[in-house]
Formats: C-alpha cells, sequence, structure tokens
C-alpha cells in the first residue's frame, strides 16, 4: 500500500452476523416469556394461560389445547430454527473467511424467517381477540414485543448482507 492508497473497511457483514445473533436471542426469550397478554387478572403466554382466582393464587392451563396458539407456536419456533441455522452458516463462514459465497444463502433464510415470524405475530392478536373475550382491559405484553424485535433484526441482517460492498473498491476510494 502506497502513501496515496486508503484502504476502507466496512463491516456491514459482521454486523449483519450481529444482527441475526441479536434476533436468535431475542427470539428466545420471546418464546420464553411468561406475558404476551396481561390484564387485571389474566396472563397468557405461548405455552400456558393463568387466571387469578382467590386473592394471590393464579390458576394456570396448557395453551395447547387450541389450534391457533399451536400453529402460533410452531411458527415461532420454526422462524427461530431457521435463524439459528442462518447465523450457525454466517458465523461458520465468516470465520472462515468465505462469507462472500453464503451471503445469498443466509440472507434467503433470514427473510424466509421474517416472513414465518410476521405470519405468526399477525396471527397471535387476531384469533387471541377473535377467540378471548375479556371483560377488562387487556394488552400484548413485552413478550409479544420482543417478538417483533426479532423479526426486525432478523430483516436488518438479511438487509445488511444484500448489500454489495465489494463493487466499492476500486482506486476511487
Amino acid at each position: 500500500m502506497s502513501l496515496n492508497e486508503v484502504s476502507v473497511f466496512r463491516p456491514f457483514k459482521l454486523i449483519a452476523v450481529l444482527c441475526v445473533f441479536l434476533a436468535l436471542c431475542l427470539d428466545v426469550v420471546a418464546l420464553l416469556s411468561p406475558a404476551w397478554v396481561t390484564a387485571e387478572r389474566y396472563a397468557l403466554s405461548l405455552w400456558e394461560s393463568c387466571r387469578q382466582v382467590e386473592g394471590s393464587v393464579w390458576q394456570c392451563v396448557s395453551t395447547l389445547g387450541s389450534d391457533w396458539q399451536i400453529a402460533t407456536l410452531a411458527l415461532l419456533l420454526a422462524g427461530a430454527a431457521v435463524t439459528l441455522v442462518a447465523f450457525l452458516i454466517a458465523l461458520i463462514s465468516h470465520c472462515k473467511g468465505t462469507q462472500r459465497k453464503h451471503y445469498r444463502t443466509v440472507a434467503i433464510f433470514l427473510f424466509t424467517a421474517v416472513v414465518i415470524q410476521a405470519c405468526a405475530l399477525v396471527l397471535y392478536p387476531i384469533k387471541f381477540i377473535d377467540s378471548t373475550v375479556l371483560q377488562t382491559y387487556h394488552e400484548f405484553n413485552w413478550g409479544y414485543g420482543l417478538g417483533w424485535g426479532a423479526t426486525i433484526f432478523m430483516l436488518g441482517g438479511g438487509v445488511l448482507l444484500c448489500l454489495r460492498t465489494d463493487m466499492y473498491e476500486d482506486s476511487m476510494y
């Protein structure tokens, strides 16, 4: 490298791998979250529905008896699995230095996971409102929000992996 040449480092691919890792972490926390819907004496997660019956006593039942809740859970688990595969491929290829070969594959995996997760996250409130009539105010809580956060990070990682930084590396820069 001579005195007049400048080298530019664009860490888009590394940031994309970090986004996929954050999406995976948010997905796991959202799946395990006990608070997807909360009301005054009611809490609903992906795994169980709880009602406060007397004082501080909560009665919980499994949500795996409802078809839409099973479908939501299956879609979220499928999205998390696809994200895990995308993260492993991106991490291995980044560590080996063969990133360029696998960018498109990882991006396709991530966009597939985004569609799967978005379907689950749109299905959940629609079917919840359609099937459950609560007499009190209810809100979608932080577990549901983390699901959307994971989806946004997946989309960001996919977009960053689609950026073509190799075309900017010529003598002008």
